[in-house]
């Protein structure tokens, strides 16, 4: 065999041996995805969530995509010539907040280099803008002159934009009946409010899975900072308690009603009236309040459900003291004599004294 065959195909098998590592990559990246799917989208028909939709990533100017709106950080960042390429990409989504300070990006970052690395491979596969070999040069005059172009075409379109004629303070316009109605969904603990529909433990699972335990964990145990679900019992009378459904909260229609209005993070309002029934039946498996696998809640038995610290909330009373409900002047008799004064600081976030008398003012 000669010599430049063997080349030819030395170059062949390494192409083949690298192309599918990268296949591999990918794949192994939709999976880091789906911890960004919550807030980005990406593929076919992609739109913007919480966070700007991610085709064609690669190349783009940051801070710029029609239809999104961008921090101030973050357009600025792409008006000093920030361009997404596989080293700026890698850098952001180690820890954002560290590479934009300012940025509305919420999530902490991926620590392991593998991870981003797969998950770069993956959004690349819906990319064909220019990559960091032709987008990241500074002395690559093409680039920069698409730079200064995209920086032109921006500040053209904030001066052309139009401001309302209407109103006082020309903004915005009269909210339709039908619009205040989609908002008005707020759900009393006597069952108002509540839609027609139900759901399972068993239905609610994936979706937690799917949705939810990213942040809050498989359990409810609360993933980093997030917040705690499931657990606590029996400690609000210790010095941290760890406030979750099952310890603390006193409604069931506060849990349905925190679902259906603010969840899941970054996508809001996604799930339909029988999702959020799910959830919360599954939430509430988590916490043992329910334990049959096969429960259904629904419209029609949600006030049958009583969490277990309901009784230790009381209700606010403040309107039938004469100082509100009758607008009477406050006391203001045997008060202390001279100026209070601090003579004790509260420790860390522990504000509550742990003696009779201690931390109280002077």
């Amino acid at each position: 065999m000669s010599k430049s065959l063997k080349v030819v195909l030395l170059s062949l098998a390494i192409g083949c041996y690298f192309g599918n590592a990268s296949a591999q990559d990918a794949a192994a990246g939709e999976k880091v995805f789906k911890k960004c799917s919550s807030c980005h989208a990406v593929g076919d028909g992609a739109k913007n969530k919480s966070g700007p939709q991610l085709n064609d990533i690669f190349g783009r100017i940051a801070g710029q995509l029609e239809g999104f709106k961008f921090s101030k950080a973050m357009r600025s960042a792409g008006e000093n010539g920030l361009i997404w390429t596989d080293e700026t990409m890698d850098q952001f989504i180690t820890k954002p907040k560290t590479m934009i300070k300012k940025t509305k990006m919420a999530f902490a970052g991926l620590k392991k280099p593998k991870d981003r690395e797969n998950l770069i491979a993956y959004l690349k596969t819906f990319s064909s803008g220019k990559t960091e070999e032709t987008s990241s040069d500074p002395n690559n005059q093409e680039s920069q002159t698409q730079v200064s172009a995209a920086k032109a075409s921006a500040v053209v379109a904030a001066k052309d934009t139009e401001v309302p004629s209407h109103g006082v303070l020309h903004l915005g316009r009269k909210a339709l009946k039908e619009e205040v109605a989609a908002w008005d969904i707020d759900v009393r603990p006597d069952g108002l409010g509540l839609p027609i529909g139900k759901g399972s433990v068993l239905d609610g699972e994936p979706i937690y899975i799917e949705q939810c335990a990213i942040c809050h964990g498989d359990f409810g145990e609360g993933i980093d900072r997030w917040p705690v679900l499931a657990g606590g019992h029996d400690t609000l009378t210790e010095d941290r308690p760890e406030k979750t459904v099952g310890s603390y909260w006193p409604y069931l229609s506060t849990v349905y009603d925190y679902i259906r209005r603010a969840m899941p993070f970054g996508n809001a309002r996604s799930l339909t009236d029988d999702q959020v029934y799910a959830l919360t039946a599954y939430v509430l498996y988590l916490n043992d309040i329910v334990e049959d696998e096969d429960f259904v809640l629904s419209n029609e038995n949600f006030t049958e459900i009583r969490l277990p610290n309901e009784q230790n909330f009381i209700s606010d009373n403040r309107n039938e003291e004469p100082q509100y409900g009758g607008k009477a002047e406050p006391c203001m008799q045997n008060c202390k004599p001279g100026k209070a004064t601090v003579v004790m600081r509260a420790r860390v976030l522990d504000v509550t004294p742990e003696a009779e008398g201690e931390g109280q003012l002077d």
